[in-house]
């Protein structure tokens, strides 16, 4: 494993062993535009293998929690590890959990959790909404006002809805919306390399 000079990358030196999570990096970088120079996707599947869209998705929700800032006094009341929640009928099966085995965010270990209720997302940095939570997403998202909780879903018009990151499918690849007016209200700083690989950014950055 490498770094490349002047950038955040890491890359695969072939036959030297590397993390599960930047397998296959390399290749992602070779596949993504410019803009994603930014934005270091772990990898997501073996070698030869494809990955799934909920693949992609699981690497991006990890991603998410290294480019955005929560409040400091929110952190320390959020417990010992930094939590990854699920609202709602868990799609990605056992992705979301090989994605973060072993990874730290901010010196804490990642964890993913599945939830059933809005209001036992207390301990949650990113909460992922379930297709499922569609018909209760109003009520979701009055329940979470001003909390420093990330909310993601690839519901249609999520962001628009009150949501603050929204997978999107451009060509066969998942890419992801932002409304940056919500993070703000939930006192969250997202990152200028974020931003800059976002296919919208609702709000003024």
């Amino acid at each position: 494993m490498k770094y490349l000079p002047g950038t955040d990358f890491v890359c695969c030196v072939p036959g030297a062993p590397v993390p599960w999570s930047v397998l296959t990096f390399c290749r992602l970088l070779t596949a993504l535009a410019a803009a994603w120079a930014f934005l270091a996707i772990p990898a997501l599947y073996a070698q030869n293998s494809r990955p799934t869209d909920y693949d992609v998705k699981a690497a991006y929700l990890y991603n998410f929690g290294r480019f955005v800032e929560w409040p400091g006094k929110v952190a320390p009341a959020q417990g010992s590890s930094f939590t990854v929640c699920v609202l709602g009928q868990d799609p990605f099966g056992p992705s979301l959990d090989t994605t973060l085995a072993g990874e730290t965010i901010g010196g804490k270990t990642v964890v993913a959790k599945r939830i059933s209720s809005s209001q036992e997302s207390g301990n949650c940095q990113i909460l992922f909404l379930s297709l499922t939570e569609a018909t209760r997403l109003d009520k979701i998202i009055t329940d979470l006002d001003k909390q420093a909780v990330l909310t993601v879903s690839d519901m249609p018009q999520f962001v628009k809805s009150g949501g603050m990151i929204q997978f999107v499918l451009e060509g066969k690849k998942v890419r992801f919306e932002v409304n940056l007016t919500a993070t703000q209200h939930a006192g969250l700083t997202l990152s200028s390399e974020l931003l800059k690989v976002a296919t919208v950014v609702r709000g003024n950055p």
